[in-house]
C-alpha cells in the first residue's frame, strides 16, 4: 500500500501564494503518475495539474502560468506551488497517485485526505 499525506493548504488573500506538498510513503505499490485534483462545493472534481506517466506536466487551462507543479524523487513528494490565487481557486485539493499494486499487478489510485484552500480577502 501507499500513504499520501498532504499540507500546505490554508486561507490566503487573492494574488497570494501557497504551496502543497503531498508525501508518499509505504511500498508494494510502484507509482507511475502523481497530481493534484480539486473540488468546489458543488462542482465536479477536476484535474489541476499532474506528472503524466511520461514525465511530462499537464495542467487545467485556467491555473496555467499561475501554478507549477514539482517534484523531489529523493523525499517521494510532489509539489504544487500555487500563485497569483483568485477565489475560483478555492477547492479542497487531493493529491493522487496513480500505480501498479506489486501484490497483484492491478493498477490503482491512491488518495490523500484534501487540503483546504480558501481564497478570500
Amino acid at each position: 500500500q501507499v500513504q499520501l499525506v498532504e499540507s500546505g493548504g490554508g486561507l490566503v488573500q487573492p494574488g497570494g501564494s501557497l504551496r502543497l506538498s503531498c508525501a508518499a510513503s509505504g511500498s508494494l505499490f510502484s507509482i507511475k503518475a502523481m497530481g493534484w485534483y480539486r473540488q468546489a462545493p458543488g462542482k465536479q472534481r477536476e484535474l489541476v495539474a499532474a506528472f503524466t506517466t511520461s514525465g511530462s506536466t499537464n495542467y487545467l487551462d485556467s491555473v496555467k502560468g499561475r501554478f507549477t507543479i514539482s517534484r523531489d524523487n529523493a523525499k517521494n513528494t510532489i509539489y504544487l506551488q500555487m500563485n497569483s490565487l483568485k477565489p475560483e481557486d478555492t477547492a479542497v485539493y487531493y493529491c493522487y497517485a496513480h500505480g501498479i499494486s506489486l501484490a497483484t499487478g492491478d493498477p490503482g489510485v491512491r488518495w490523500g485526505q484534501g487540503t483546504q484552500v480558501t481564497v478570500s480577502s
